[in-house]
């Protein structure tokens, strides 16, 4: 089996890994996903679009996820250079 549960669970921490150290001044307000900017649904707009859900989503990653990637990610290298 090509593609199994461990081959999934690496995509997964490499993509937190990839969202997790996205800089806000360098690329994030660049194309609009900073957090500082508070856009404010005028009257007749949704409050939750998308574009809003994915600016939380990548604070959410940014911010409770930072501490545990560490751990986690260093239990992965330690797993890849002693049974690799």
């Amino acid at each position: 089996m090509i593609f199994g549960l461990g081959r999934l669970f690496y995509v997964i921490l490499l993509l937190i890994n990839a969202v997790a150290v996205l800089s806000e001044e360098r690329f994030l307000r660049r194309i609009g996903l900073g957090r500082s900017s508070n856009e404010q649904p005028v009257f007749g707009q949704e409050g939750n679009t998308t574009k809003s859900k994915v600016i939380q989503l990548i604070g959410a990653i940014q911010t409770l996820l930072r501490i545990p990637l560490i751990g986690i990610n260093i239990l992965v290298i330690g797993y890849e250079l002693l049974l690799g």
